[in-house]
């Protein structure tokens, strides 16, 4: 599999998703789902065969790391869809799954197949995988925030109980990644942690989650205000 040949199923991916999308706005739930699967079932062939083909995890390169979010971002409004009933929300996780495998088809960046020492680790596919995954659900959240600060405080309130849930298991999966990246890290270069920009960011934005956690276990601000803290921390 190259990417010579993403386009050919990239196109029927987006094409599901968008489907998926209109049947769950009219109420076709069950026609929704099959083809929000189909959707990400392309994607997911298209890594399978990446991975194949390039005898590793494809994971290296810009136009890889797209091709992941592409296949979350998906899952995660399925996800979303499937427990909280948001029919609206497949449309959002079809906006960002579709820019980023326009992205992908615009600028395919192919690398050869080798990977640099530092990523060959046992870590190296948990700590991005996991990353990803909460990025995505993390993602969502974000999304219910901002259609929230346009809903009732009732309203708005009951929302915010999805996207909690969605937070507190995008964050235990950050903070998996975190812990992941710093055993990694001293493998790779001899210390847990060097205060690089990436890492760097990578707490700030674990500890203003955090912040969000608290504030919501105990109810130490308005809905509105959870959604302006949520909407900052994505």
């Amino acid at each position: 599999m190259s990417w010579d040949l993403f386009i050919y199923l990239a196109v029927p991916s987006i094409a599901a998703s968008l489907t998926a999308s209109i049947f769950s706005l009219i109420g076709r739930r069950k026609t929704a789902v099959a083809f929000s699967v189909l959707s990400i079932s392309v994607l997911a062939a298209f890594i399978v065969g990446m991975w194949v083909s390039l005898n590793r995890p494809p994971f290296r390169t810009m136009g890889e790391t797209r091709l992941w979010y592409s296949f979350f971002a998906g899952a995660a409004g399925l996800f979303t869809n499937l427990r909280w009933r948001y029919n609206w929300i497949l449309s959002f996780s079809t906006v960002l799954s579709t820019v980023f495998i326009i992205l992908n088809i615009a600028r395919p960046e192919i690398h050869d197949q080798t990977l640099m020492p530092a990523l060959q680790s046992a870590w190296f596919i948990p700590h991005v995988t996991v990353y990803m995954f909460s990025y995505s659900l993390l993602g969502c959240a974000f999304l219910i925030g901002i259609v929230c600060l346009f809903k009732q405080n009732g309203d708005a309130e009951n929302m915010l109980c999805a996207a909690d849930t969605l937070v507190y298991i995008g964050t235990a999966f950050l903070t998996f990644g975190m812990l992941s990246g710093a055993i990694w890290a001293k493998e790779a270069w001899g210390h847990f942690w060097n205060w690089d920009p990436k890492e760097t960011w990578a707490l700030i934005t674990w500890l203003v989650y955090l912040l969000y956690i608290h504030m919501r276990i105990y109810r130490r601000g308005s809905a509105k205000l959870m959604c302006f803290l949520l909407i900052f921390a994505f």
